[in-house]
């Protein structure tokens, strides 16, 4: 059922719509990526090179979505910003060592789903905000701080947890994400506010450009692997599952308890839970070994669909076809006697119960959940939150 506000302004409406498109469409296009590395595994191995390329031209992108305004929120509202990204550091990284304890992960399993859970959070968890009617500025800001921090985090952490399950060059870690992280992301920056208008008109095909760069990583991540994918993969996908789970979980968690209002509470469990898992696998890839990157592989596709799936329950019913109106039935009593008073001197009669015909019911319109989108408005869905809604 589409809320009051939607009704008045259908083109918001589009949008929405458009943009669970695009959030349920991602996974799609990594499967493919990862199918293609698995079944061409020869050929896409050749392009392992190109990890880092494509990492960096990804957050060129995110940071061409950015602007000085998504920090200034750390001075106005500072709690709940420093509170998602404390959690986000904090959180994660401890559940990703208590999952590998309890599945008892073998080494390069169990140093692949640390490091994820040590990367800074995901560009798309600022759609799955959206959609979930969370705090979009606050997501933004969210993602933008910690991603800003993850040069100096990531390897420490990683390093710290990560390191007894195998030996790791932290120092060459922290300048490789200086280099496809940090550098890319103040260049795009600069970039947008050289030329503003020039980038706004490619913010509606920026995330498509940014997912097919994931889904190329994701090929290589899996060429790499793809003699032992089958029998890691069920056990890789549980652990990511969990560890995804339960920061959705425990971020809403801090939210509440840190006095946050829902729409905060919702953005820091998506902040939380959605992590850049495309930087994960290509560190994991180059720092660690192919299988070690197989965890940043399976939550680039789970996150996307567990973020779609925790958007329609903060939602509710939005997309659910209306019900037939029924009306309360009346409880006005039946006079006992005609009133002599009355200039008819008529007893006043029970008010006919008015039920609605089937043929009303079917003449009430239905929103289908994928109507008729526009391919602009279809690609303008997934930039929208970023850039128009705040």
């Amino acid at each position: 059922m589409t809320s009051p506000a939607q009704q008045r302004n259908p083109a918001a409406a589009t949008v929405d719509r458009a943009a669970y498109v695009a959030v349920l469409v991602f996974p799609v296009l990594i499967l493919a990526g990862g199918a293609a590395g698995y079944f061409f595994a020869p050929t896409v191995q050749q392009a392992s090179g190109w990890t880092n390329t494509l990492l960096g031209l990804v957050m060129f992108g995110m940071g061409l979505t950015l602007r000085p305004l998504d920090f200034a929120l750390v001075a106005k509202r500072p709690v709940p910003i420093l509170v998602g990204v404390a959690a986000q550091y904090i959180v994660m990284p401890l559940l990703a060592l208590l999952v590998c304890w309890i599945l008892q992960l073998p080494p390069e399993l169990a140093a692949g789903v640390i490091l994820v859970g040590c990367a800074p959070g995901g560009t798309a968890s600022n759609v799955v905000s959206f959609l979930a009617r969370g705090d979009v500025a606050v997501s933004v800001t969210m993602t933008s701080i910690s991603t800003l921090l993850a040069p100096l985090l990531t390897p420490l952490l990683t390093l710290w947890l990560a390191g007894q399950y195998m030996p790791l060059d932290g120092a060459s870690m922290a300048m490789s994400i200086v280099t496809i992280v940090l550098v890319p992301v103040v260049a795009g920056i600069l970039v947008r506010l050289v030329l503003s208008r020039f980038v706004e008109r490619l913010l509606p095909i920026l995330p498509w450009l940014s997912v097919l760069g994931i889904a190329a990583i994701v090929a290589i991540v899996v060429s790499g692997s793809a003699d032992r994918i089958i029998q890691a993969g069920l056990l890789v996908l549980l652990a990511v599952a969990i560890h995804n789970v339960l920061g959705y979980t425990l971020g809403y968690l801090i939210g509440r308890f840190t006095g946050q209002p829902v729409p905060v509470r919702r953005a820091t469990a998506v902040e939380v839970g959605m992590q850049n898992s495309g930087l994960a696998a290509g560190l994991a890839a180059q720092y660690m070994s192919p299988l070690a990157a197989l965890p940043g592989a399976v939550f680039s596709v789970w996150h996307n669909m567990s973020g779609a799936v925790f958007a329609l329950l903060c939602r509710g019913p939005m997309l659910a076809p209306p019900r037939a109106l029924v009306l309360p039935r009346t409880t006005t009593p039946l006079a006992t006697a005609p009133d002599a008073a009355s200039p008819l001197n008529v007893a006043p009669r029970r008010p006919a119960r008015s039920t609605p015909s089937l043929a009303r019911v079917r003449a009430q319109p239905v929103t289908p959940f994928f109507p008729r989108i526009p391919v602009r408005q279809f690609m303008t869905g997934l930039s929208m939150p970023v850039w128009k809604c705040r």
